[in-house]
């Protein structure tokens, strides 16, 4: 069964110092265009985690995001003064440059209320940069990464049922259409006689029935959709089988889909016809909604 390149996971490793998870996210793509959004990755093990998303999951754009939440009081902190200190001489000279007193000289509130502004800055609190990612722990990080991906091409199976269901429910659509354009044909032929006769009538024209049998098969010869026909059939039974046999089929479908194309523009341009034309619109528009979702198969 064929897989969407369009897919999502999420799995969690639970470690010493706290958790971590694991968002993949996937989208169509010509080749496997892998990001890795988290600088926790150990540098070492960054390449080894894009190599295993590029195999496994074959083709998309491929996104993977982690998350860090420390255990309760297992986050080293500590007050960074340097940042205080220049915090608190820039208000001092605001305050001298505006003529407003920082210390009260009977009370002392305007100190203690400055100094818990100051302490309340987003920068006064710094954490100890430690490694997330122990090397003893890297087992359960990976199997974390693994299971992740394990969902994403689950949710890939999902998706390609559905687009299985539609992509080919279309194609037989199509296959029903030219032989709707068959069953006009014959129509087509007498429609064809009779607008050539009657011009010839308008003229007033005398014409040898035989010479006009003859002109008839060469300008019917012209209009001729035989081949396109037989070619279409072709082609959406190919479509069908790829789909049916080839894991990783879309860069093919693409192809066949060009070729199914060209087929309905040459029925259309010696179509002749109306009811012929109303058919072959109709076959453009499904064609046209299978190369749309075509493009999200693996």
């Amino acid at each position: 069964m064929i897989q969407s390149m369009t897919g999502y996971g999420k799995a969690e490793a639970q470690l010493s110092a706290g958790k971590l998870t694991f968002e993949i996210r996937t989208l169509n793509g010509k080749s496997a265009d892998v990001t890795i959004k988290t600088p926790l990755f150990p540098k070492d093990r960054e390449m080894e985690v894009r190599k295993r998303l590029a195999e496994s999951l074959t083709r998309g754009t491929i996104d993977l995001y982690a998350s860090w939440e420390p255990n309760a009081g297992s986050a080293s902190r500590s007050l960074d003064m340097t940042a205080i200190t220049n915090h608190f001489y820039e208000v001092k000279g605001i305050a001298q440059s505006t003529g407003v007193s920082l210390m009260g000289n009977l009370d002392p509130l305007p100190s203690a209320v400055l100094l818990s502004a100051l302490l309340r800055l987003p920068d006064a609190v710094k954490e100890s940069k430690t490694d997330v990612i122990t090397e003893e722990e890297w087992p359960l990080v990976s199997a974390a990464v693994d299971k992740a991906i394990s969902q994403v091409n689950a949710f890939r199976d999902r998706e390609g049922a559905v687009l299985y269901d539609d992509v080919t429910g279309r194609v037989r659509t199509i296959l029903g259409i030219y032989d709707e354009i068959e069953r006009l044909e014959g129509e087509r032929i007498i429609t064809v006689r009779e607008k050539l006769q009657k011009n010839l009538t308008d003229l007033w024209a005398k014409v040898d029935p035989s010479r006009f049998e003859q002109e008839m098969i060469f300008y019917l010869e012209k209009l001729d959709i035989n081949e396109e026909k037989v070619r279409l059939r072709e082609h959406c039974r190919y479509f069908l089988e790829i789909i049916d046999t080839d894991p990783h089929p879309g860069k093919k479908l693409g192809f066949i889909i060009q070729e199914m194309g060209r087929e309905i523009n040459t029925t259309g341009s010696k179509a002749n016809h109306a009811g012929i034309q109303q058919l072959v619109v109709r076959a453009k528009d499904e064609l046209e909604k299978v190369r749309e979702q075509s493009m999200n198969i693996l």
